[in-house]
């Protein structure tokens, strides 16, 4: 059974959201699956996108992969996964993209609606749950799963 690391809470207005984006790097550089849970309106895709941008990637790159489901993205060391599995059905559609390629290329993999993995789920991962709390709140709690 994997070990997992302390959870940590972090609450942060969409204002300060940057603040966040450096927390959440520096808790899961180790891991390149990052799994983004949340209700529907949560703010996944935006600190998401908060996080690419940190990286190095474009803005204008930037897009949600609810339809096309992957997106990548060029960064200077390599790619950047984003993947969205909210209208994926079962286990079988995410088998069938390949998902594990993407998971065994030693990429950064940010997956929102990872409960749609069921088996597939690595051994190892960063998770991340987004709460909205408020108008302008979210509450973040995150744990490294080494």
């Amino acid at each position: 059974m994997p070990e997992v690391d302390t959870q940590h809470l972090v609450e942060y207005s969409l204002k300060d959201i940057s603040r966040v984006v450096v927390e959440l790097i520096k808790e899961g550089k180790d891991q390149n699956i990052w799994l983004f849970y949340g209700n529907l309106g949560a703010g996944k895709t935006p600190l998401i996108k908060a996080i690419c941008r940190h990286l190095g990637v474009q803005d204008r790159l930037l897009s949600s992969p609810t339809f096309s489901i992957i997106n990548e993205y060029p960064v200077a060391t390599g790619k950047i996964f984003h993947l969205d599995f909210y209208r994926i059905n079962n286990e079988t559609e995410i088998f069938d993209l390949g998902v594990e390629e993407y998971f065994d290329s030693g990429h950064l993999c940010l997956i929102e609606w990872p409960e749609r993995l069921g088996s597939l789920v690595p051994d190892r991962y960063f998770k991340i749950v987004i709460t909205d709390s408020g108008r302008d709140s979210r509450i973040i709690e995150y744990e490294n799963n080494a």
